[in-house]
């Protein structure tokens, strides 16, 4: 199957540089291209794909912004999105995540990492590393606020579900979380799938975020 990319950066140069690194793979193929947020949001009304290469830093609307309105959209054949970030916009990736990215990469970051990227995000999965995330969250948790009353629906998940949970919201992949509850790794990853699904989730980075939103899990704890 073809996972078909749209890339969104004020820059021509990126833009062309990300396109032609794409397009050597035969699995991969860029559908549109976009200067801006509000540009790839009329991009994406008038062609099908599968996973958004996002910018932050874009005039008219940035990337955040963006990200929030395509993951607002109805699920069926919404596209999936990976942010692009450099170390000074961390605050903005985290933003991101909170929009719906389904994770975030540096922008200097190896032709082959990339490509790696765009096809975990095509196949559901998110690019952070839940480590990376907590890092994240834990920098920038001040902008949550005061955490609110626990998230209804984290009253679906069975005893082992919800431990399971807190083992991803503190960054544990899934062969340590099996070490942890003493279970083998299909049995976390098939825990896991169910807590997506029960919490309308994407992905591992949104648990991570109910986790702190619902005062689950606290900066640094």
């Amino acid at each position: 199957m073809t996972v078909r990319v749209v890339i969104v950066d004020d820059q021509a140069l990126v833009r062309a540089g990300f396109k032609m690194v794409l397009d050597s793979q035969p699995d991969l193929e860029v559908v549109g291209e976009a200067i801006d947020g509000a540009d790839a949001l009329r991009v994406l009304a008038t062609v099908e794909a599968d996973v958004v290469v996002m910018d932050l830093r874009m005039p008219t609307m940035d990337g955040v912004e963006a990200t929030r309105r395509i993951c607002a959209a109805p699920t069926d054949g919404r596209p999936r999105v990976l942010v692009l970030t450099t170390f000074d916009t961390e605050a903005d990736a985290f933003a991101a995540l909170r929009a719906g990215a389904s994770g975030f990469l540096l922008k200097n970051v190896p032709p082959e990492e990339l490509l790696a990227a765009i096809r975990v995000v095509a196949e559901g999965d998110s690019v952070v590393a839940p480590s990376i995330t907590r890092r994240l969250l834990d920098r920038f948790a001040d902008r949550l606020g005061p955490a609110p009353a626990e998230d209804p629906r984290l009253a679906q998940l069975t005893d082992r579900e919800r431990e399971i949970l807190l083992l991803v919201a503190q960054g544990l992949a899934n062969a340590e979380i099996a070490a942890r509850v003493h279970v083998a790794e299909a049995t976390v990853k098939t825990h896991v799938g169910r807590i997506l699904a029960k919490l309308q989730l994407r992905d591992r980075v949104q648990v991570v975020v109910l986790a702190y939103e619902s005062g689950l899990v606290t900066p640094g704890g």
